[in-house]
């Protein structure tokens, strides 16, 4: 029995319109759930770069690669090793304040390398932008706080071209 985990699968795609639906609509007709999605247009205006991440074992990360694969749009699709990807994410995160509060939110998001981006008297949003775990993490302090909003973007990810960890 293969082991479930999260995969990141890279697919490089011709910029035409309907080619996201394309790709995301193989993954729900399968039944495979998209656990983060992320689209950028590439240096190149006519290619599109898709971040992948998607729950699976190895057999079900060939089948949608082969998928994938088949679709006019693309260039090429491949899965991203984890000990080879460099992989982000971006959280903003709006939490009501007090004067009790304010100090000990500051404490733990300089702890975490996390930025105040906006303070009002009565709330701030703090951003972080992270790998997975460690936004997870941060989430899991928060959560005895009095959050107001959430917004939490997909992993977005690149080969390592070296296994130096930054």
């Amino acid at each position: 029995m293969s082991k479930i985990e999260n995969n990141i699968v890279t697919v490089l795609v011709e910029n035409n319109a309907g080619v996201l639906a394309r790709v995301v609509s193989l993954f729900g007709r399968r039944g495979y759930n998209i656990e983060s999605l992320t689209v950028a247009t590439t240096k190149d205006q006519n290619t599109s770069y898709i971040t992948i991440v998607v729950n699976g074992d190895k057999e079900i990360l060939d089948q949608i690669i082969k998928q994938v694969s088949r679709l006019e749009e693309t260039i090429s699709v491949r899965p991203l090793e984890e000990s080879r990807a460099l992989s982000r994410e971006l959280l903003l995160i709006k939490l009501a304040i007090d004067d009790k509060t304010r100090s000990a939110i500051h404490e733990i998001s300089t702890i975490y390398g996390a930025t105040i981006v906006d303070l009002a008297s009565n709330s701030m949003i703090v951003e972080l932008t992270s790998y997975t775990a460690k936004i997870d993490a941060f989430l899991s302090i928060m959560k005895k706080y009095d959050i107001i909003e959430i917004c939490r973007t997909g992993v977005t990810a690149l080969e390592r071209d070296s296994q130096k960890l930054l």
